[in-house]
């Protein structure tokens, strides 16, 4: 069974404990959005190639992206893109830690609220007898920045501890609408099996909503100022400060074996997270990874416009047009979430994240991350690997199924943590 000082040892040391300096007010920021293209570089006749194959490797001065990925000769500089994207993310730090209560009621901003999954009911659960008597139970709150959304409740789950042995830790994310009491049947499974589950509420969710349209409201709020990022970028902040708190001030927890999923929003929070964070050993977004870019230019960008459309529908009418079409939806995420659809998209972040351990789990059928939109991040990720002599790298689409986490994700995931986390 591979371990994580086989797997991650290289990339442990990657992780920037220094961010540039800080802007002096959000709306000062400045972000600078290329094309997709851009996200490849290619590398002069003398330079060495970064991802090669022995027996099919070329050189070449092609500046047409067919041709380069074609060629695949070309690679993504990801220390220099995660640099950028941490610059994006800087705010005020802060190393403020409260204790909580429980929460009794919830904040789900869907209507009814939801039931738990007959999926995360299946999860694997270890034999044990009288688990609820076993299980610890802790509330708090980080600070992430000085602002109202900058206190981030967490929620930790883990069996009572005999010994000082450090345990691995799994960070669990809730799709939209819903919130981190939603996750608990993962987190009391996974804790019976000896991990330290965490799950938090994702920006303008659960504790940080105050009413069941506030995450629509800090979309088009995004959309009209420009001073915050609440669709996956601000999240990924906190996510960052979360894995300060697991490793610096943890002393149960192994920084060395700390994972990150999350279903929907939740595994779009994930993948960035582990981009932005090599500190998340082991990866496993579910029905969250997308191509952006290439849902725009082939006219597939309705399923996930259809989930949050209230901003889309504002940017529209501000726009002056009669119907939400292509620009318009490529402005948007360029204003809410600059880079989204060109250097940070799949194509260059996911590749990004190895040699960790990856897995993706996706719907076949999956209209809000459509199956093709997939092909070039999957091939670059697997390229990726390659380089690193890793083969931690696995993309699942389950045939039949939309946008949707089953039991068999469920069960995939549970495999993938217990294999590369124990």
């Amino acid at each position: 069974m591979a371990t994580m000082h086989q797997v991650t040892q290289v990339v442990l040391h990657q992780h920037l404990h220094h961010l540039p300096p800080k802007h002096s007010h959000p709306s000062t920021r400045s972000y600078r959005v290329i094309n997709s293209v851009n996200c490849f570089r290619v590398e002069s006749p003398t330079e060495s190639t970064h991802f090669h194959n022995s027996s099919t490797e070329k050189k070449t001065t092609a500046t047409n992206i067919e041709e380069i990925m074609d060629d695949q000769i070309s690679a993504v500089d990801f220390v220099e893109l995660r640099e950028e994207f941490l610059t994006l993310l800087r705010s005020r730090r802060s190393d403020e830690v409260e204790q909580a209560k429980p929460v009794t009621s919830p904040m789900y901003q869907g209507d009814p609220p939801p039931t738990f999954s007959e999926a995360m009911e299946s999860c694997p659960k270890a034999d044990v007898e009288n688990l609820k008597d076993l299980l610890v139970e802790e509330n708090l709150y980080l600070y992430t920045e000085a602002s109202e959304q900058g206190r981030l409740p967490v929620l930790i789950l883990s069996m009572k501890q005999t010994d000082e042995e450090k345990r691995p830790a799994i960070v669990f994310l809730h799709s939209t609408h819903k919130c981190k009491e939603w996750l608990r049947p993962l987190l009391e499974a996974y804790a019976s099996r000896g991990y330290v589950a965490i799950a938090i509420d994702s920006r303008y969710h659960g504790e940080r909503a105050s009413s069941q349209t506030t995450y629509q409201e800090a979309l088009v709020s995004s959309w009209k100022k420009g001073d915050t990022m609440p669709f996956i970028y601000d999240t990924v902040w906190d996510l960052i400060k979360l894995a300060d708190y697991l490793t610096h001030q943890r002393d149960d927890i192994d920084s060395a074996r700390i994972g990150i999923t999350g279903e929907s929003l939740g595994g779009m929070h994930a993948w960035f997270a582990a981009f932005a964070d090599t500190r998340y050993s082991v990866v496993v977004p579910i029905i969250g990874v997308q191509g952006f870019r290439w849902a725009i230019d082939n006219d597939k960008w309705h399923g996930r416009v259809d989930s949050i459309k209230a901003v889309f529908e504002e940017a529209r009418v501000d726009l002056g047009k009669s119907d939400i079409d292509r620009e318009v939806v490529e402005k948007v995420w360029d204003r809410i979430a600059p880079g989204l659809a060109s250097q940070f998209d799949a194509p260059c972040t996911i590749p990004a994240i190895a040699p960790r351990p990856l897995l993706i789990l996706n719907g076949e059928a999956d209209h809000r991350c459509p199956l093709l939109g997939l092909d070039t991040p999957k091939s670059e990720a697997e390229r990726a690997h390659e380089a690193h002599n890793s083969n931690c790298f696995k993309f699942v689409a389950e045939t039949g199924v939309g946008h949707q986490m089953t039991s068999t994700m469920v069960k995939e995931a549970s495999i993938w943590f217990d294999t590369y986390l124990k």
